[in-house]
């Protein structure tokens, strides 16, 4: 029992915090080994051209900002193209694009999906690369400039942007949401420089338009899928956090919860359609980072916690424990105790900060157990329902 709880410890811990420690560590001695990598000049003459994909389903809240920021970004005359793709809007959003004589409108009535309105257009791009970003997100004013820089290297297949999450007074673990984002930017930047980044977030992501592979109707989360592919064909998928989407937080923690349910049931799908990655004679440093860094959160991880929690009441409660493992179990009490008090006072709105970040932690290894036993289930649509943000 005592090795049983050392290992689901260990590999807790190396899931979240390990890997980032070793990814550090390895990253600096490449640094050492081949000295430290320089970005990509923006060369406006030889940028390739682009085409920026939207998306948006009844978005009439936010299609009008959207539109102004996107017009707002600068990349050379001539090389960009604007496609927003509104299949099934029951609302004015394809009505307001429409007045925009800049952007290339395509909607059909009847709603498929976003995968689905995306594969229907994908073949009308011309461009060399194509950027995919949501309708409600914003990007700054570089962000393409930052991101097709990097296709100077042929071996650059796709490029992910950094997701920024707005930052407010919430007084729930939505809070916690944003400074999850900014400790996975960091790991995605070591990612970057070992190897390849383990897929792209929607949010804004870029691929060379001849990689680009129609995934199944039924892909739940499709960008990930799609920029996994790519560097599973032996490209890299370069990060550029200079070129990011910043969006508000979740409403609400059901929200959040939502979101992260589908996500964990679409992680499933991906480790079980892209099981030839898990292989390490295939590809081993891709093995290695998406094992490391994806694969772990999104199967075992949530368990282990549980069943650490259970060894070590089990060990204490014997008698032939010593006070190390009376120490664990404290740790883990108060660290759940946390949690627990955070959700508590999220519901009467009550602000304590120091609580966020364990109760959001409990709260995505929750979602992930109810996004396995939901893709099991087959009840997980690949049709999002978008999460409302604040």
């Amino acid at each position: 029992m005592k090795l049983a709880l050392w290992l689901s410890l260990f590999i807790v811990f190396y899931a979240f915090f390990g890997y980032g420690i070793l990814l550090f560590v390895l990253v600096k001695i490449k640094r050492l080994i081949k000295g430290t990598p320089q970005k990509p000049v923006v060369d406006l003459a030889e940028l390739p051209t682009c085409t920026m994909i939207v998306a948006a389903y009844n978005e009439e809240d936010f299609i009008a900002q959207k539109i102004e920021n996107t017009l707002q970004l600068n990349y050379p005359e001539g090389k960009l193209q604007l496609y927003f793709v509104t299949d099934g809007s029951t609302d004015r959003t394809a009505e307001i694009i429409a007045h925009y004589p800049q952007i290339t409108l395509f909607h059909k009535d009847g709603r498929s999906g976003k995968l689905a309105a995306v594969h229907r257009i994908m073949p009308s791009v011309t461009t060399e690369v194509v950027v995919f970003t949501d309708a409600n997100t914003f990007l700054n004013a570089d962000a393409l400039l930052n991101i097709c820089r990097h296709y100077s290297n042929p071996k650059v297949g796709a490029v992910a942007g950094e997701k920024r999450v707005h930052a407010d007074e919430a007084a729930d673990a939505t809070a916690g949401e944003g400074f999850y984002w900014k400790y996975e930017s960091k790991l995605k930047t070591w990612d970057s420089e070992l190897g390849t980044v383990v897929g792209a977030a929607g949010e804004l992501f870029s691929i060379r338009t001849n990689l680009y592979r129609e995934v199944p109707p039924n892909s739940i989360i499709e960008d990930f899928m799609i920029s996994l592919l790519v560097a599973a064909d032996g490209y890299k998928v370069a990060y550029e956090p200079e070129a990011y989407a910043t969006e508000t937080g979740s409403e609400s923690v059901g929200e959040e919860l939502k979101r992260k349910i589908r996500i964990a049931a679409g992680g499933i799908q991906s480790i079980i359609w892209l099981k030839k990655l898990l292989n390490p004679f295939y590809m081993p440093l891709l093995t290695f980072q998406y094992v490391s860094h994806r694969v772990l959160r999104w199967t075992v991880v949530p368990f282990l916690m549980i069943l650490a929690f259970i060894l070590n009441m089990v060990i204490v409660a014997s008698g032939y424990s010593t006070w190390l493992y009376e120490l664990l179990l404290l740790g883990q009490v108060m660290f759940y105790a946390m949690a627990l008090l955070g959700w508590l006072l999220a519901r009467k709105e009550i602000k304590v900060k120091i609580l966020f970040i364990p109760y959001y932690f409990c709260m995505m290894n929750y979602a992930v157990i109810r996004g396995i036993f939901r893709y099991i289930s087959g009840t997980q649509s690949a049709v999002w329902e978008k999460a409302k943000r604040k």
